[in-house]
């Protein structure tokens, strides 16, 4: 067994400075999503506004945030800009703005989308009783729309989970960092520990994101179901 490196696992804290990265992604993951799906939201009703300018900056914004990868973004922001603009922030704030913004620009398309999938009738009756616009959007377009965002919601949300293992490029102490470390300092003693690091860390990332990805397909199919029912 102890040939195996299994236990680099078990050596001094290693397991523990493990939870403490994982604890880390965690942490950047969900705030971004939580910040960013909001401003997505309110982006995608602006978006669907008729105002051509605000449209036309809204599609700069997101096609910004949708080509230029996020490593790219990440760089920009921690290295480049800071040296620029004479400012300085903590890696860990730094990766949660970036990828807030990220989250935002992908939200943002598909509220939109989902907003102006919802039926025409059902704008038409709103507007019938008197609804104003805020309030047909409050109480019709975005109750209609959830149901319809929601699996690909979802779907962002397992990308954006997936994508912070490119954090420690900017030297977040994130689990990949961290098992990185672990790897280097025992690599001595334990020459076959990489495997269990990164086996433990695979299973982190999947007990993380395979239950959204199950909902999210789940959630799909019920979709297909009731068009098809």
């Amino acid at each position: 067994m102890a040939h195996s490196g299994i236990n680099v696992l078990l050596e001094g804290d290693n397991f523990i400075r493990l939870l403490g990265g994982l604890w880390v992604t965690i942490k950047i993951a969900f705030t971004s999503l939580a910040f960013g799906l909001v401003l997505g939201v309110l982006l995608g009703v602006l978006r669907t506004f008729k105002n051509r300018l605000l449209r036309f900056v809204l599609r700069i914004y997101l096609e910004f945030f949708r080509v230029v990868p996020t490593v790219v973004l990440l760089f920009l922001f921690y290295y480049i800009l800071p040296r620029q603009l004479n400012f300085n922030l903590p890696a860990n704030e730094l990766a949660t703005f970036v990828f807030a913004l990220w989250v935002a620009a992908e939200m943002s398309d598909i509220v939109r989308g989902a907003l102006i999938s919802v039926p025409k009738h059902q704008q038409e009756s709103g507007k019938a009783i008197g609804l104003s616009r805020w309030q047909l959007y409050r109480y019709v377009l975005i109750p209609q729309a959830f149901s319809l965002e929601l699996p690909a919601t979802i779907n962002l949300a397992t990308r954006v989970i997936k994508t912070t293992s490119i954090l420690m490029l900017i030297s977040v102490m994130d689990v990949i960092n961290i098992g990185q470390q672990v790897i280097e300092a025992n690599n001595h003693t334990y020459p076959n520990g990489v495997f269990w690091v990164y086996g433990i860390i695979f299973l982190f990332y999947f007990l993380i994101d395979y239950p959204l990805s199950w909902w999210a397909r789940r959630l799909e199919k019920k979709g297909l179901e009731r068009e098809n029912g």
